[in-house]
């Protein structure tokens, strides 16, 4: 009875030991657990596909240097003058480029996908996609309404797929220095937050036709000025607030050019009052020069993100503002698809962060309420 097991063992040895000769039939493959399924998709590059090229962010990720994270799998856009001239820029291959979602879906099975239509397409990307199991992150702001922002949101959430929204101003380091600087209660209990966001305009910077034409017409931007640059300063003001929503919205907004945008407003401010505090945005294709700030006020101190990098703070019992140099973000703070991968792969929690979900759902209540406010001529109260 003892000697069976015995047999049994050497049986094995023998079938182990033959198993690296070409042409053995009984092969054992011994696979160790730092090759198993379950671990290698972290270490491999993650499947994107790119859906549109009508928003020049585009650029962003078709020029961005390869850091073995991500692997652009193809790309829709059925303009294919416009797909040229990028591929000639850009120096993908035309065989990328599908004219449809679908067949791009079918053809190369990404894992995400990053949006670059016109706003208004964010629903139908993110319905198509979601319901395959792939995940999402668009261009901001997150839909052209906050009724197609709670579908985007509905359709994600039943199918388990992440579904992010990317800014310019995410990934500056001087306003996560901000933040930090906010939390530690360096500058007291928030009081003001006053954001700038814009430039010249779309048609004096001279942006292609193809972003021009959908980026001045409300259907597919849903505003002008107010939605193309009011969303940075309501995500940023969200942040800032913990996810809290505001009290109320207020806004005003103005054709002061009428005849470069007659569908569309050029100059906004909006207006946030929370229970303890007020948000400022100004929004404008109106500035003599690009902008993107923000100062923020607190009981007893203030911390303005004058550029990308700088920080200016003034506290209690300071005499003069102190200027610094924000410290460099890690390569998943500071890059959208870097931290896309994070997130997909498991390492990153999006949590109530500037791309989250959870975050952009309250800016589009924030851009719904003040384009009411704006159009009727009245605060709007948030229930």
């Amino acid at each position: 009875m003892r000697a069976q097991p015995n047999l049994l063992f050497l049986l094995l040895l023998f079938l182990v030991s033959f198993s690296s000769l070409p042409y053995f039939p009984f092969a054992v493959t011994v696979m160790s657990p730092s090759t198993s399924s379950a671990q290698s998709p972290k270490h491999e590059r993650l499947r994107v596909g790119v859906v549109g090229l009508v928003h020049t962010h585009v650029h962003w990720i078709l020029g961005r240097e390869d850091r073995g994270d991500i692997e652009i799998v193809g790309i829709v856009e059925p303009n294919r003058d416009l797909a040229q001239r990028f591929a000639k820029q850009h120096g993908y291959s035309m065989r990328m480029v599908y004219d449809t979602l679908e067949e791009m879906l079918d053809a190369t099975s990404p894992e995400a996908v990053t949006v670059f239509t016109t706003i208004k397409d964010h629903r139908r990307v993110t319905e198509v996609a979601a319901r395959r199991g792939i995940h999402v992150m668009v261009e901001k702001p997150l839909a052209v309404s906050l009724e197609d922002a709670r579908a985007m949101a509905a359709v994600a959430r039943e199918n388990g797929v992440h579904l992010l929204t990317n800014y310019e101003t995410t990934w500056y380091a001087s306003v996560h220095d901000v933040k930090r600087r906010v939390d530690v209660g360096d500058v007291g209990p928030l009081r003001k937050i006053v954001v700038h966001d814009g430039h010249e305009g779309p048609v004096e910077i001279g942006i292609n036709i193809e972003f021009l034409e959908w980026l001045i017409d409300p259907e597919y931007n849903g505003a002008g000025a107010l939605t193309d640059f009011g969303c940075y300063g309501a995500n940023l003001a969200t942040w800032l607030m913990d996810g809290r929503r505001p009290l109320s919205v207020t806004a005003v907004t103005q054709q002061i050019k009428p005849d470069k945008y007659p569908l569309v407003d050029d100059e906004a401010t909006i207006i946030l009052e929370y229970e303890d505090a007020q948000a400022i945005v100004q929004a404008s294709w109106n500035w003599p020069f690009s902008r993107k700030d923000m100062e923020v006020y607190g009981r007893t101190g203030y911390a303005h993100a004058d550029d990308g990098i700088t920080v200016r703070h003034r506290y209690a019992g300071e005499d003069e503002p102190t200027i610094t140099r924000a410290d460099a973000l890690s390569t998943r703070e500071n890059d959208p698809f870097a931290y896309l991968a994070a997130v997909i792969r498991g390492d990153l929690q999006p949590g109530a962060d500037l791309s989250s979900l959870e975050n952009n759902l309250v800016v589009m209540e924030i851009l719904d309420a003040a384009m009411r406010s704006a159009r009727e001529g009245r605060t709007v109260k948030l229930r």
